[in-house]
């Protein structure tokens, strides 16, 4: 009698990102990984490193978020051993490299009969190794359908991200930035990088410049589009959140300054195309 070893079975799948006290992220990061299933054909699930399960539930569907460690640890309590962190960010933050694994580790040592489970991290959506741009493609439609909307005239370009306190996030966002700068070509005057905001400390200088100064310093003669390089709406990017008043603040500041902003770049087609991929990685 020949004994055939059955296949592993497949790793859950866990579309996981930062989290956010705002349902409108939640309900974004649902979306994704609602369209993920349905291009997979298998359950991806959205989970969050931290924040999002205060939010109530009524803003929700009446269906509570799930942050990471109670959502693994339910699914250890249901017998899964074998999952896949799809990492529903841009670079590599240390939330990927240093919290969930030191979370992980101390699931393990929870209880005995877990000790043996599986957790594999896919790579962060931009990866420079693999000479990929299609974040900057995302992008680069986002601004197009601004300068259209408004029917703008080579505005200059400020991608802007959260900011980092680690490097690797910030070299991701540069490396993006020179891909867009490439993408619009002469359809926009300039194209500039910026941090939303950064830690106090000279050790943090290459978050620099900060959107705030950044936005100073552009020529006003020329409207401005600011490229969200964010993947979810939240207090940041979303309406009247942190980006948004930086921008009237600055337009309050230079009278003549115009300033607009892009879409996040969550639900596009391109990103949902690379967390494919990473869900087969």
């Amino acid at each position: 009698m020949v004994n055939v070893k059955k296949p592993a079975p497949e790793p859950a799948l866990l579309l996981v990102d930062n989290g956010s006290l705002r349902a409108d992220a939640t309900l974004a990061l649902r979306r994704t990984a609602g369209n993920l299933t349905e291009r997979l054909g298998r359950l991806v699930s959205p989970v969050s490193v931290l924040h999002s399960s205060k939010v109530p539930p009524e803003q929700l569907d009446s269906i509570p978020a799930e942050t990471f460690l109670p959502a693994l640890r339910r699914r250890l309590n249901a017998g899964q051993r074998h999952f896949r962190v799809l990492p529903y960010f841009i670079g590599p933050s240390r939330a990927l490299t240093e919290y969930l694994p030191e979370r992980i580790e101390k699931l393990r040592q929870e209880n005995p009969d877990w000790a043996d489970f599986e957790v594999e991290f896919a790579p962060p959506l931009f990866a420079p190794s693999e000479n990929d741009d299609r974040i900057a493609r995302a992008l680069a439609e986002r601004v197009d359908r601004e300068i259209a909307r408004r029917q703008l005239k080579q505005p200059g370009v400020i991608l802007v991200d959260h900011g980092s306190p680690e490097p690797k996030v910030t070299e991701a966002r540069n490396a993006i930035g020179d891909q867009l700068r490439k993408q619009l070509g002469q359809r926009c005057r300039s194209l500039t990088v910026a941090s939303m905001e950064r830690r106090d400390g000279p050790e943090y200088d290459f978050n620099e410049p900060l959107l705030e100064r950044a936005l100073r310093e552009v020529d006003i003669s020329s409207p401005v589009v600011v490229a969200l390089l964010f993947l979810g709406p939240g207090r940041h990017a979303g309406e009247g959140g942190d980006i948004a008043q930086i921008c009237t603040g600055a337009e309050h500041g230079l009278p003549g300054l115009r300033c607009f902003r892009t879409d996040t770049l969550g639900g596009h087609p391109l990103i949902e195309e690379i967390l494919a991929e990473r869900s087969r990685q």
